[in-house]
């Protein structure tokens, strides 16, 4: 079966354009590759089959910040930057999982973009809905406080059970701060009885103490 079938959208290409992506073999990428780096050039159009990819932004102080992540039906916006305007890529790309991708190299990228309307919709659908979430982050950063921040990323992220199985520098890097700030923010919800917090391990105990944070409450 063509890796096709497994996308609802890629199966409803038209037979051309199918055709053409049917030639593309999918690559299985190791948890933990790193798939471009700042300075590189785009080599083509990244399509995820299974897996997750994180791509994150690394300031001079060897500080990062997580742009995005790249699940199955999502598309990487450096990747398609890069394709547009003919830019190098400015941020770092991970494997946080075992990953099943394919890269359209850009000769028929564009080659789709010009013969299959139904590929170019895919592509600018998915680019708006990332552009959305990239100026979410800029939102989140620019206007709500770490504190905010952090309560949103345990809720969002946070298991049924209430545990979420995060390193300090891990939430760090989620919501745009240093590891010591992370820290002295989770002590506080410890104190305050919102939490507790061990070694790569965060449980929620007030889920509505931590909505108050997010709410704006400071503490």
């Amino acid at each position: 079966m063509s890796w096709t079938d497994d996308s609802d959208e890629f199966a409803a290409l038209d037979a051309p354009a199918r055709a053409l992506l049917d030639t593309l073999d999918p690559v299985e990428v190791p948890k933990g590759a790193v798939l471009f780096r700042p300075g590189e050039a785009v080599k083509g159009y990244v399509v995820m089959l299974s897996g997750q990819v994180d791509v994150n932004l690394i300031g001079p102080n060897a500080r990062d910040i997580l742009l995005y992540r790249v699940a199955p039906g999502q598309s990487c916006i450096q990747s398609t930057l890069g394709l547009l305007g003919g830019d190098a890529y400015t941020a770092e790309a991970m494997a946080e999982t075992p990953a099943r991708l394919v890269l359209i190299p850009s000769d028929v990228f564009f080659a789709l973009l010009d013969s299959s309307p139904g590929f170019r919709r895919m592509v600018f659908s998915a680019f708006a809905e990332r552009m959305q979430s990239m100026m979410q982050l800029i939102e989140n950063v620019s206007f709500m406080s770490v504190s905010a921040r952090l309560a949103a990323l345990l809720l969002d992220r946070a298991g049924p059970d209430g545990c979420l199985l995060m390193t300090q520098a891990e939430m760090a890097t989620a919501i745009g701060t240093a590891r010591e700030v992370v820290s002295r923010r989770l002590d506080k919800l410890a104190q305050a009885g919102s939490v507790t917090h061990e070694r790569g391990t965060v449980t929620i105990l007030d889920r509505k103490a931590l909505a108050e944070v997010l709410r704006g409450a400071a503490f």
